[in-house]
């Protein structure tokens, strides 16, 4: 999906990720990620987002939680993270990394409360007056007042499978009187996931976005001030002011940090590519090629894949997509002109903490090259 525009617009990460390879430096089923590029790419972000007065809070699930990585991005002006789940929470905390927001795709499970509370996030997420009074308990017995999201999921409303919660607009007015009840919270704003799809290579508002403004209309007139708009989803230099004509006070970019989103593979924008996936020849079998896999990922979309042992003979070969129901132990190339043995260079949309593969940090591509470590998909430190 990115392989064309990562040759066209950071090709030397191509040459280092075949370097670091056949020196034996980093193995197969390894993410090599240009740490300079994703720096130069938070910052675009965000300055945009401060021209836009939208506050932005940075996801990491997409490069496996990597705490090297996070820090650049804070180091470029990003200061806080959203956390996709409680335990992408922790692990960046642990690493000294502040938490913006946790809960809003995985919501907290109850005893684990009073472990996230305690790292002090800015904003947590609830799906229900449940969760919200789970929350509430917590905090009361931290002494402690938690500012919480209440997630958005009207009828209609665009919905990812296994995504599915929070409240529609009618739960919204039935349970808000025993929300404001609630010791310990305050609701100090709205969520909802995706707020921005693109669309035949055009960013599109998601009906999500109406409906969020619908429950800040009720809300504001219930005495709610301030409300703070979440609105994540694709968030790049190129829809932070589609994001802002919708509403949105709060961004948080991931995809456009590595310049991966849908529209970074057809337009040349701000954001430049950061990654590839690295894996070698395994075997040949009848018409293919079998590279070692372990880290693709089902939505890649990807194509193509240059395989050779030079960067003068690498060749562009078409690859057989897996079959998402089975294991990724190899993939696939429509070839077998090819050797055991040589490097095989992918780029695409992938979510590096759903995998088993690894991720090799590099710097200073364009002078000397350095590898600052490898690490596993949830951010520990594996080799440096």
């Amino acid at each position: 999906m990115f392989l064309e525009v990562t040759q066209q617009r950071n090709p030397r990460l191509i040459d280092v990720s075949l370097e670091l390879h056949q020196q034996g430096a980093i193995s197969p089923n390894t993410y090599v990620l240009d740490l300079d590029t994703v720096k130069s790419n938070a910052s675009l972000i965000a300055g945009e987002a401060k021209k836009l007065d939208i506050e932005l809070l940075y996801m990491t699930k997409q490069f496996g939680r990597n705490p090297l990585v996070a820090q650049a991005i804070v180091e470029a002006g990003i200061a806080k993270a959203v956390a996709v789940d409680p335990w992408e929470a922790l692990t960046l905390s642990k690493n000294g990394l502040k938490i913006g927001h946790v809960g809003h795709l995985v919501q907290i499970p109850k005893r684990m409360i009073p472990e996230i509370l305690s790292i002090q996030p800015d904003y947590i997420t609830v799906f229900s007056y449940e969760n919200a009074k789970n929350v509430s308990e917590a905090a009361k017995q931290m002494g402690r007042i938690q500012k919480i999201f209440l997630r958005i999921a009207e009828d209609g409303d665009f919905i990812y499978n296994g995504q599915e919660g929070g409240f529609t607009l009618d739960q919204l007015q039935e349970e808000v009187k025993k929300l404001e009840e609630l010791d310990g919270i305050v609701i100090a704003g709205l969520t909802s996931f995706p707020c921005i799809l693109i669309q035949n290579d055009t960013p599109t508002i998601t009906p999500n976005a109406k409906s969020m403004q619908r429950a800040k209309e009720f809300l504001e007139q219930r005495g709610h001030q301030n409300l703070q708009m979440n609105m994540p989803s694709a968030t790049s230099v190129a829809t932070m002011e589609l994001l802002k004509e919708n509403g949105a006070t709060q961004a948080e970019p991931g995809h456009a940090l590595t310049g991966t989103t849908p529209l970074h593979a057809t337009q040349q924008l701000a954001e430049r590519p950061a990654m590839t996936y690295v894996s070698e020849v395994s075997h040949l079998y009848q018409d293919r090629a079998y590279v070692f896999g372990g880290g693709f990922y089902p939505r890649s979309h990807m194509e193509k894949a240059l395989v050779g042992t030079k960067i003068n003979n690498l060749k562009k070969v078409p690859i057989i997509k897996n079959d998402p129901t089975n294991i990724d132990y190899y993939g696939t190339l429509n070839t077998v002109d090819v050797k055991i043995g040589d490097t095989a260079i992918f780029a695409f949309r992938t979510q590096i903490f759903v995998t088993h593969a690894q991720i090799a940090i590099v710097k200073n591509l364009s002078t000397t090259p350095e590898l600052l470590g490898i690490y596993d998909a949830t951010g520990n430190l594996v080799n440096k």
